[in-house]
């Protein structure tokens, strides 16, 4: 077995956490899909002085959820989409459908995926990659409104 090698590498920073600041956002979902919040989460940072520290995101749902993905080529949305379909298809004789067809292959969906994410904040921005995204994942046909929590702990303020 080979080991990859290091070739460049940040140095540790050491951050004393001044802060722990907690907020709130409403997304209004059109149905199955994927909605970016990167600038959602960008702005709490901003509105909260983050310096460097992390950011938690937590979805107070069971049938959407939270992921990082490519925000380059829409149709990596559009094949997830189909990936998840298939691994939890709506008509596959589940015994939960009290809110319908797509109830239990969206907590299905959402077991699969995430209901919180970390992101290292560092020199007050999400630590991203290029083509890397958050997004909020509904997995309901219907229309719903999500509520997920931000929270950066870390410096701030300063």
């Amino acid at each position: 077995m080979s080991r990859s090698k290091i070739l460049h590498s940040m140095p540790p920073s050491v951050v004393t956490a001044n802060a722990v600041v907690t907020s709130q956002v409403e997304v209004q979902t059109a149905g199955v899909g994927f909605v970016d919040i990167t600038a959602d989460v960008a702005a709490f940072l901003r509105e909260v002085g983050a310096s460097e520290g992390a950011a938690t995101l937590f979805i107070r749902h069971t049938s959407a959820s939270l992921t990082i993905q490519e925000n380059a080529d829409p149709s990596v949305l559009d094949d997830l989409i189909t990936a998840l379909d298939r691994l939890a298809p709506a008509n596959a004789g589940w015994t939960h459908n009290t809110e319908g067809p797509d109830d239990m292959p969206g907590h299905i969906r959402t077991m699969l995926t995430s209901v919180c994410l970390t992101v290292p904040v560092l020199a007050g921005n999400l630590a991203l990659g290029t083509w890397q995204a958050i997004y909020l994942v509904e997995h309901r046909h219907a229309p719903h409104r999500r509520r997920v929590v931000l929270q950066f702990y870390g410096r701030a303020g300063e």
